[in-house]
């Protein structure tokens, strides 16, 4: 990475201890990390709840940064004039140091002049996200997003990692509510943006589907003209949310036996697939495998054709894609014989449900024995926590499954409790490892269980139980 001094001034002005006629050829990186060889580096001083950058400029100038950006209400100007007189400088003062982070990423991008696919939705959102990853592969080396890196300082932090070598970047885009996605959209500026679904997640932050909708579809406010977005057919409620922000091109996909279902005098999907077995076919091209089981899977792997089509990779040229998701999301175990689907992640209803089927599926989740779920709470549903948590529970029982745990707070156990009453086995546990010795009493060679709940639950303690009673995972 080289980005150049006079760029900087363009953005910021001249900095405190600006060089003169020597000035930097540019700044080879970008750190808001003070510790080890910063040499040549430029260092932002990011304010967060439990940190504060500021602390650490003195350090960062001794560590070999070559200059520096600092919030103004954080270092007064005797503050500033002592680090530049103790050997530090150039130094930036900006009004808000995690804003100037998001402009060195969009110029960054800018600079590299690479494809970027921006991607959000209530759920699928890291799904999507690795299998356009595998999809764009034939272009070369692809940069995405990895772990919690879908919030401001994710972004741009995915964005400054990709390099002239790189040949497109993946961005996933998170929100917590309105105008997150605006921001961040503004500093990937995509070419092409992929809403996976709108769904119920957060919607106890947002208050309803409608707001959801609206926060989803900010991903087009930086998409420029010639931009493209694809999206799931058949969703009155995103259609809807979209033609109020969005003139441009849109690419719709589906699965052909559903499409015939989506209300009438909505758009029809360009792009049409069949599920034949482990594969999926495109009406208009090959048969592809499946790298993940479900139907939602298949669903988002449509998505991912749709965006390598548009970036000129043909399905033709993909054969198997190869997919490695972050731990607790579709993980397959095998313990002691029982195949474990671990879901432990995170949890939203539309993901949870998801789930769900591909358990009740006839050999779905890796085994044809009896198919057991351990449920917990799903976070941030406000006054539809309650609807929402029987809505899962009545799933499961639907389903016919041969049993289900519940890890989960009073209110929400209660109400999961009765819309599953019926099922052969149905328990209520306190913790995750208690969930655990209750299924291990169930559980036998051929069995299948489904783990899934929301982050703070912690429902991935239940493994260790459950390899400790049934045999480590093979």
């Amino acid at each position: 990475m080289l980005l150049s001094y006079p760029s900087l001034c363009e953005l910021w002005g001249r900095p405190l201890g600006a060089p003169g006629a020597g000035e930097p050829d540019g700044f080879r990186g970008i750190s808001t990390d003070s510790r080890g060889d910063l040499g040549g580096a430029l260092f932002l001083a990011l304010v967060g709840e439990r940190f504060d950058g500021h602390r650490f400029v003195a350090d960062a100038f001794a560590a070999g940064a070559a200059a520096a950006v600092v919030q103004r209400d954080r270092l007064d100007g005797s503050a500033l004039a002592e680090l530049v007189a103790g050997g530090g400088g150039p130094i930036w003062p900006v009004d808000d140091t995690l804003e100037a982070y998001q402009q060195l990423a969009r110029l960054w991008r800018r600079q590299l002049g690479l494809p970027v696919v921006a991607v959000t939705g209530s759920a699928g959102k890291t799904t999507t996200r690795e299998l356009i990853r595998a999809a764009l592969s034939p272009l070369g080396p692809v940069v995405a997003s990895s772990g919690n890196e879908n919030n401001d300082v994710g972004a741009p932090l995915t964005i400054l990692r990709a390099d002239a070598g790189t040949a497109a970047l993946v961005v996933e885009m998170g929100m917590r509510g309105l105008g997150e996605i605006d921001r961040l959209t503004r500093c990937t500026e995509p070419d092409v943006a992929v809403i996976t679904n709108i769904g119920t997640a957060h919607i106890g932050r947002l208050g309803s589907r409608e707001a959801i909708g609206q926060a989803k579809c900010e991903i087009t406010a930086g998409l420029g003209p010639e931009g493209v977005l694809v999206i799931p057919a058949g969703d009155p409620l995103l259609e809807q949310s979209l033609a109020r922000v969005w003139r441009g091109r849109v690419v719709r996909v589906a699965l052909e036996d559903e499409a015939a279902g989506f209300p009438a005098g909505l758009p029809a999907a360009e792009l049409l697939g069949r599920l034949e077995g482990p594969c999926l076919r495109l009406l208009d091209g090959p048969s592809l495998a499946l790298p993940l089981e479900g139907r939602h899977n298949a669903r988002n792997l449509l998505l991912a054709l749709a965006v390598a089509r548009e970036l000129g990779v043909p399905a033709a040229a993909l054969g198997d894609l190869a997919v490695a998701l972050p731990g607790g999301r579709a993980r397959r175990l095998q313990l002691g014989g029982v195949a474990l689907l671990d879901e432990t992640y995170n949890a939203s209803p539309e993901a949870v449900l998801a789930a769900l089927e591909l358990l009740g599926a006839p050999g779905g989740a890796g085994g044809e024995g009896r198919r057991y779920a351990v449920l917990g709470t799903m976070l941030e549903l406000g006054d539809r926590s309650l609807e929402l948590h029987r809505q899962v529970a009545g799933r499961a029982r639907a389903l016919g499954l041969d049993g289900l745990v519940i890890v989960a707070a009073d209110a929400e156990a209660q109400a999961m409790l009765a819309a599953a009453a019926g099922l052969p086995r149905l328990a209520r546990a306190a913790t995750p490892e208690e969930a655990a010795a209750l299924l291990l009493d169930w559980l036998q060679p051929g069995d299948r269980v489904l783990l899934k709940a929301s982050r703070g639950v912690a429902l991935e303690r239940a493994i260790p139980v459950l390899e400790a009673g049934l045999g480590p995972a093979a």
